[in-house]
């Protein structure tokens, strides 16, 4: 038997996530409690309108919770300066790009400034990571392109670069298939289960995308009306909890093929 204990690199413990007014308090989610372990692809999935996103900004402070404790390599990220969380936490989010007129280059060393000087000057070792990323996410033939001529997923795996320069334990990713054909959503979801093995960093990414999901990941997180489940998909698929996430008048879950069908 092993004696190599597990690194818990994101805990989440008696959350609430939701929105808070002077008069008024909604909560999204409560109750939420799970572990994300080190070097692990984990899934975010539910319907629509669910609070994916509200979920994710949670947990990169982008919005505070309404009750609960998150911590990242055991700090508690209320109590993380900016900077400090941009050295543990990277993240990639769906908007448009505003900087198209950077180089690939330029904008993957953007993920250098969590530690570069004050007027951004890139030393050797930043330029190193920065080729690192770019090997690992197969566009270093792209690196002189500007961002504007790129595809959509060329264009998503300079953010990955980005996110993998900025060298961080935990990457996030908010619909990080969105826009790509079915070849190119694949082609992304398998790129970030390899990066986990090279890189051993963990990877939280949010997708509508639940049997790839099913197939790639090593943990998926499914949030639902009644409750947030986290587990790996093999025990998720046992518990029903696939089963539950849709209507069944319209759309049935295969337990046997992991795979959802459009019900006759």
């Amino acid at each position: 038997m092993s004696n190599i204990k597990e690194h818990i690199v994101l805990k989440v413990k008696e959350l609430s996530i939701g929105y808070k007014t002077k008069k008024v308090e909604t909560v999204v989610a409560s109750n939420l409690n799970f572990d994300l372990q080190q070097g692990q692809l984990i899934g975010l999935v539910g319907a629509n309108g669910i609070g994916k996103s509200t979920l994710l900004r949670t947990l990169t402070k982008v919005q505070n919770p309404l009750n609960g404790n998150i911590t990242i390599n055991g700090k508690e990220i209320q109590k993380l300066s900016t900077i400090d969380l941009a050295k543990q936490l990277s993240l990639v989010l769906t908007e448009p790009l505003v900087a198209k007129n950077l180089s690939v280059y330029e904008l993957v060393a953007l993920g250098r400034q969590p530690y570069t000087n004050w007027i951004g000057n890139l030393s050797p070792k930043d330029q190193s990571i920065i080729n690192v990323a770019l090997e690992q996410t197969n566009i270093l033939d792209l690196k002189d392109k500007k961002c504007y001529e790129l595809s959509d997923g060329q264009l998503q795996k300079v953010m990955i670069a980005r996110a993998l320069a900025q060298d961080t334990d935990l990457i996030i990713l908010d619909e990080p298939t969105t826009h790509l054909d079915m070849y190119h959503k694949a082609y992304v979801l398998k790129l970030l289960k390899q990066l986990t093995k090279t890189t051993n960093k963990t990877i939280l990414f949010s997708s509508h995308e639940i049997d790839l999901a099913i197939q790639l990941c090593d943990t998926m997180i499914v949030m639902s009306k009644d409750n947030v489940q986290c587990n790996t998909p093999k025990q998720l698929i046992s518990n029903g909890t696939f089963e539950k996430l849709f209507p069944q008048d319209l759309i049935t879950f295969n337990d046997k093929t992991g795979s959802f069908r459009v019900s006759k």
